[in-house]
């Protein structure tokens, strides 16, 4: 077997690279710097690849994502146990205000706030404690627009502006938002209480064919869930400049403007305003119940000051730009930030490394390593020669190394399952990828438990869909694609393919593509392999190809040109798969590259995000895993087991009274994550000894 051929030769060519290596360690200039005590106060990590773009609203990218949380600062995070902890935010509050139209047959808007108030005082029922204030507000007419068909001799949709006239309407201030306030409120109120039909509020003159369009612009009911953020006072940018409230609204609009093409756009659309009532108060109105809303404000803020409109425009003229065309996307600050957060950038020197200095103004406290240095090592040997030489402090092992280095003395060792997964993904907009029957055939060719054994040594696990593992929305009972290549063989004859001369065709057109990943992971080039030799077998013709990152993302990913790739994901907590996988998603720049688009797990993932009650959301969530794993947009191969390595001598540095510093040992959070408190760490000159 071509894997068991893998496996044997593997102890042969470390070896051989590693006796190459030990004679040369990559040149790193500054890596004694001022001596030991400064290396002691140099945290030193290794990268694959370089970054992209260093701005918190722009990058989708790891390695710009591990810089960026270091320069930048979102207004909460997560604490230790998983609660939500003020950041840049000093405190919050949450709440909604929700508005409905009476029925046109019922008593009218302060009718019905009477009726609401007796039901209140007289204790009818528990949810009508949590109103803070019930009232009717006059008449208003909105004007909006509408999509319409094509012209004759148009492409593209035209656009038609409409009136619609609201009568008297009741709002509700609630303290909390409850998602099935107008549930209650129509048993409360009866038949006669609330409107149904939106049609007589379109005031405007339309054809019949448009009048549904219009329609679905009214609102008969409406949530309006509203976070109020208390700002941080005296929290500053790296250049001095204070942080207010006009830098959140800054950012929230950096977001939205087209021109920025901005991957967060989906995080904040559902956003209906930003108001800075005063410089340390922002208050964020939603359009709708949308249940992220909360965790998305962890996104960096930027310094409005050195973006704002102003200032690209005079950065454009200084390039010779058109400013009408240069955005933020296009400005220098994506290469030298500037931020609020524990460490200042320094320098970029690319393909190298990049350089980050210790914010000594950071308003915790700064941290106790003066440098932050990321470095670049294309190679995983060179890595791990790097790593064994102490000019990198930390250190991913390889699924081949863990068991032998989870015994060295030498190093700290943390271990869990991933927050994510390999897959192959398969662009849906080109032939044969249209057909699921194909890409469940591939995905069937493929044994994902061979995978885990010998290209992963066994450090990976089954992963049927997209949700991480770890958590409730994950759906165990959808079982992994049996492997099967007779039975994709069928599935590939019953799509229309006939072998000839050895290969799968239809319509004269042989099942031929290329499958691609980067440059630089052994994982995925071993990976690679095994599915081209798996696919090979049943009639499928591949070219496997393998690109440097920054270029694999650039002109492949980013532009929708391939056939296939391996890649992972990074996963969080949060079940919003919005970007991912719903069908808006898929052009250029965005993360559903892949092309996938189905009305079913669209509808299920707009559920998701609007449901507040975790046992429904999770219902909803296992629907989408067993849609998503039905239609096969990707075939899921593995979710991987992870071992970082720290040299020993790191340590959290406890500041006592007097200056005296305490070593304490690293504690992973909860979810395994070991860095919680590297504001604090330390190196040591010599492994620390630790009190009980």
């Amino acid at each position: 077997m071509l894997i068991k051929r893998i496996l044997l030769l593997l102890p042969i060519l470390i070896a051989a690279a590693l006796f190459q290596s030990y004679f040369w360690v990559p040149t790193f200039s500054d890596q004694t710097r001022g001596g030991g005590d400064e290396r002691l106060r140099q945290f030193i990590t290794g990268s694959i690849g370089d970054a992209q773009i260093l701005n918190p609203i722009l990058h989708a990218d790891t390695a710009s994502g591990a810089i960026v949380d270091q320069i930048f600062e979102g207004l909460i995070d997560r604490d230790r146990d998983l609660s939500y902890r003020g950041r840049l935010a000093a405190s919050w509050k949450i709440y909604e205000e929700a508005f409905f139209v009476p029925h046109p047959e019922g008593p009218g808007a302060k009718a019905l706030v009477e009726r609401i108030e007796r039901a209140r005082g007289a204790g009818e029922a528990a949810w009508l404690k949590n109103i803070d204030k019930i009232e009717s507000i006059d008449p208003a007419e909105q004007k909006t627009a509408i999509r319409t068909p094509p012209a004759k001799g148009e492409k593209k949709p035209g656009k038609k502006d409409i009136v619609i006239a609201y009568p008297e309407r009741v709002k509700v201030t609630l303290k909390s938002v409850d998602q099935d306030l107008f549930r209650h409120l129509e048993k409360l109120l009866g038949k006669n209480g609330l409107a149904k039909d939106p049609a007589p509020y379109v005031k405007t003159k339309l054809p019949k064919p448009l009048l549904p369009f219009a329609a679905r612009r009214v609102k008969l009911t409406e949530h309006n869930p509203i976070i109020i953020f208390r700002l941080r006072q005296g929290v500053r940018f790296h250049d001095g400049h204070e942080f207010d409230s006009g830098d959140v609204r800054f950012t929230y609009n950096a977001i939205i403007n087209p021109k920025n093409l901005s991957p967060r756009v989906p995080d904040y659309e559902p956003v209906k305003r930003v108001e800075t009532p005063d410089r340390f108060t922002v208050k964020i109105t939603y359009k709708r119940l949308y249940s992220p809303a909360f965790g998305s404000w962890g996104m960096g803020m930027l310094p409005e000051h050195l973006l704002n409109e102003k200032k690209i425009a005079a950065e454009a003229k200084q390039k010779g730009k058109d400013p009408k065309t240069f955005s933020l996307r296009d400005s220098a600050f994506n290469r030298k930030p500037t931020g609020t957060g524990p460490f200042k950038f320094k320098e970029w020197r690319s393909d190298e490394l990049i350089r980050l200095a210790r914010n000594d103004d950071y308003w915790e406290g700064p941290p106790e390593y003066h440098e932050y240095v990321y470095r670049i090592l294309p190679d995983p040997l060179t890595q791990e020669i790097t790593f064994y030489a102490g000019t990198v402090d930390r250190y991913g092992a390889g699924a081949h190394q863990v068991e032998r280095l989870k015994k060295d003395p030498r190093f700290q060792v943390f271990s869990g399952l991933g927050f994510g997964f390999a897959y192959i993904g398969y662009n849906m907009r080109r032939w044969p990828f249209q057909d699921a029957r194909v890409r469940r055939a591939l995905g069937m060719a493929v044994d994902t438990r061979q995978i885990h054994r010998y290209v992963m040594n066994g450090e990976a696990e089954d992963i049927t869909g997209p949700f991480v593992k770890q958590s409730p929305h994950y759906n165990r009972s959808v079982k992994p694609l049996a492997y099967d290549p007779k039975g994709a063989e069928r599935l590939l004859h019953e799509a229309g393919f006939r072998k000839k001369d050895g290969v799968l065709m239809k319509d004269g057109k042989p099942l031929a593509f290329t499958l691609m990943t980067n440059h630089g992971n052994e994982i995925r080039r071993a990976v690679g392999t095994v599915v081209q030799d798996a696919w090979k077998k049943i009639g499928v013709k591949i070219t496997f190809s393998q690109v440097e990152w920054a270029v694999f993302i650039r002109k492949y990913i980013n532009q929708l040109n391939f056939d296939a790739v391996v890649l992972g994901w990074s996963m969080g907590l949060d079940p919003d798969l919005y970007q991912i996988w719903h069908s808006s998603q898929t052009n250029k720049g965005q993360l559903n590259f892949v092309g996938y688009k189905n009305p079913k797990a669209d509808d299920l993932i707009i559920k998701i995000r609007q449901e507040y009650d975790l046992g429904k959301q999770v219902s909803y969530a296992h629907a989408l895993h067993r849609i998503i794993a039905a239609d096969q947009p990707y075939t899921f191969l593995y979710v991987s087991k992870w071992t970082a390595l720290l040299d020993r001598k790191i340590a959290i540095a406890r500041r006592l009274k007097g200056g005296r510093l305490r070593p304490e040992k690293i504690r992973p959070t909860i979810t395994g994550n070991f860095s919680f408190d590297f504001n604090e760490w330390l190196k040591f000159p010599r492994i620390p000894q630790f009190e009980n």
